[in-house]
């Protein structure tokens, strides 16, 4: 390890700032597009259901 302590690895030779923030704005922005992800996940699943139920509908003669 190239810091001589865990307070000098945090501090990380006066960049800490920019170095936490950097990972803080990653995990954030990755955070973001996994919602996003999902969310249009269940939006697809739920058309697709829908256009489902439709065309069953549709093809019934009832």
């Amino acid at each position: 390890m190239g810091f001589s302590s865990w307070s000098d690895f945090f501090h990380m030779g006066g960049y800490a700032f920019y170095v936490w923030a950097s990972y803080g704005l990653t995990l954030a922005v990755l955070g973001g597009l996994l919602v996003a992800i999902a969310r249009r996940h269940r939006q697809l699943q739920a058309d697709l259901e829908r256009r489902t139920r439709r065309e069953q509908r549709s093809r019934d003669p009832s």
